[in-house]
């Protein structure tokens, strides 16, 4: 797991990638339960299951950041990661299986081939100008 800290706030974690060819027999979670954005990766063997269940409602944060996260499930894309001054912090390639995870700061998406990607952020989403700002 490649983790991308702030140049500008060294102890600040603002991006992961993690490696489909990295993962881990049985459970690994990706991400600090402290963010909002909350990523695990399973690798199971046959028959492993889990009990039934359903997920309670919380009261959620009243200010929260928008956190995000690609997997990609076909091709190759380029990852530009920003640091929270907004200068470029890293560059990466993602491939099939690979997951992008943008904490805080920002970031760009190139893709250098056709591509089929999912994308998940923390909500709810009230429009884009509640969202994002965008730069550069």
């Amino acid at each position: 797991m490649k983790k991308i800290y702030s140049k500008a706030e060294p102890d600040k974690l603002l991006h992961i990638v993690y490696r489909l060819n990295e993962m881990k027999s049985g459970r690994e979670d990706l991400i600090s339960p402290n963010n909002f954005l909350q990523l695990s990766a399973l690798k199971m063997p046959e028959g492993k299951t889990f009990k039934p269940h359903h997920h309670i409602w919380k009261a959620s944060p009243m200010s929260c950041i928008a956190q995000e996260s690609w997997v990609v499930i076909s091709g190759k894309v380029k990852v530009t990661y920003y640091d929270l001054d907004l200068s470029i912090v890293d560059e990466d390639i993602l491939l099939p299986g690979d997951v992008s995870i943008t904490l805080e700061g920002g970031h760009n998406y190139l893709f250098l081939e056709d591509s089929v990607v999912y994308e998940y952020k923390t909500g709810p989403y009230t429009g884009i100008e509640n969202d994002k700002v965008q730069f550069g």
